[in-house]
């Protein structure tokens, strides 16, 4: 697939709330995950398909209830594309509803996404 290609699909099924679905069809197995910086939950760096897998099955376990998410049409630049992704969330921890938005970035290489990264 090309980077638009993979681009299109990937905002399709992050639309449908189908991160795993699109992490194992459109990422490579050595993708690495960066986020803006570390906390107690999730490491800035993630390495490995399975482990970037197993990070979202840790974000979900907090996710007391989704109520919309909302991703913008992808802009492509080379092996390269962004969008803006917002949640509307519930957290278990506080019981509180959050608006979480962040820029999504990513980089393809051989079809199939080689990194992603957030910024929030």
């Amino acid at each position: 697939m090309e980077t638009k290609q993979i681009a299109e699909r990937l905002a399709e099924l992050c639309r449908a709330g189908q991160f795993e679905a699109a992490q194992k069809e459109l990422f490579a197995n050595d993708a690495v995950s960066l986020e803006p910086f570390a906390t107690p939950d999730f490491e800035q760096e993630t390495k490995g398909l399975d482990a970037i897998i197993e990070k979202g099955h840790k974000f979900e376990s907090m996710v007391k209830e989704m109520n919309d998410i909302t991703v913008s049409e992808p802009l492509v630049a080379g092996n390269s594309f962004t969008f803006l992704m917002t949640m509307d969330l519930v957290m278990k921890k506080d019981d509180k509803r959050y608006k979480m938005g962040e820029l999504c970035v990513y980089e393809v290489k051989d079809g199939k996404v080689i990194s992603e990264r957030f910024f929030m």
